[in-house]
């Protein structure tokens, strides 16, 4: 079987339509129909459903979902084993958005290098639609982010809750604030902003990286919402000030994980983030 016939049944499997698979794979449509036909005709099965809402997996293609993780994972990790450093006997790759980077995961790369130090580990920044192709299709073990999807044979487990405040560059600045910067921390934090500040007009910059918005604030003065925990140090400094009658919204952060294996180096990885969780959730309780 041609292994990119398994990558495109996960990428259509992931995005729940062809075209999505398309965009993922940088392919034409007709090529992932092409490609998931003749899949098909090899298996002699039907795998998707295929409607105006999308394509869905059937009782077949959900039992096959198995089968084609573990072709690319096994693909994978051969990778991984033949370009292993001498002295590494294993290897693990995480892949997290990147304000969770700031403070939160570096903690759990210390412990496993601590812990594991023949273990080589592959560090990425991502947003949700790649992390959780990247589980689906195997090249991501574990993912950390704010907005999971369900999907077939992979765990989902709340860790934490960030608490997001509004910090200005300046203690009287204004609010509303014509220099705030919107950051886009999800579906979850859109619907809290705008249940609190109704009227507010929409802001002259968004962006998608909270390291961006916080560079701009630090550099060219505003103000922005931000993880309570990355703005601790700013504030104690004298470089930012929070904003005391602004409410603070919520945001959980998640692991996601495959269900489907249980090697040891997973399990401690895995076991190493609830711990770092129960730490971060303690200041707050």
């Amino acid at each position: 079987m041609d292994i990119e016939f398994a990558r495109t049944f996960l990428a259509v499997a992931a995005a729940g339509n062809f075209v999505g698979a398309a965009q993922r794979l940088y392919v034409t449509q007709s090529t992932v129909s092409a490609r998931i036909q003749a899949l098909e005709l090899q298996l002699g099965a039907t795998l998707f459903r295929r409607g105006r809402g999308g394509a869905e997996l059937t009782p077949a293609g959900r039992r096959f979902l198995r089968h084609a993780k573990t072709l690319v994972q096994t693909l994978e990790q051969a990778k991984h084993d033949v370009g292993l450093p001498a002295g590494f006997r294993g290897s693990l790759a995480l892949s997290g958005r990147i304000a969770l980077w700031d403070g939160f995961l570096p903690r759990w790369v210390a412990q496993m290098r601590q812990a594991h130090p023949d273990i080589s580990l592959r560090l990425e920044v991502g947003f949700e639609e790649g992390i959780m192709q990247g589980l689906i299709q195997g090249t991501v073990d574990v993912g950390v982010m704010y907005t999971p999807e369900s999907r077939p044979g992979l765990g989902i487990e709340r860790l934490f809750e960030e608490v997001l405040v509004l910090v200005s560059s300046e203690p009287d600045r204004p609010w509303p604030d014509p220099g705030y910067i919107h950051m886009d921390w999800g579906t979850e934090f859109h619907a809290q902003f705008t249940t609190s500040f109704p009227e507010m007009p929409p802001s002259a910059i968004t962006a998608n990286i909270g390291w961006l918005v916080m560079q701009q604030i630090l550099h060219c003065g505003g103000s922005g919402y931000f993880p309570l925990r990355m703005t601790r140090e700013l504030v104690a400094e004298g470089q930012l000030w929070e904003v005391k009658r602004a409410p603070s919204f919520t945001l959980p952060a998640y692991m996601v994980y495959p269900l489907d294996r249980q090697e040891g180096i997973l399990i401690s990885a895995l076991e190493a983030l609830r711990n770092l969780a129960t730490e971060e959730r303690t200041p707050a309780a």
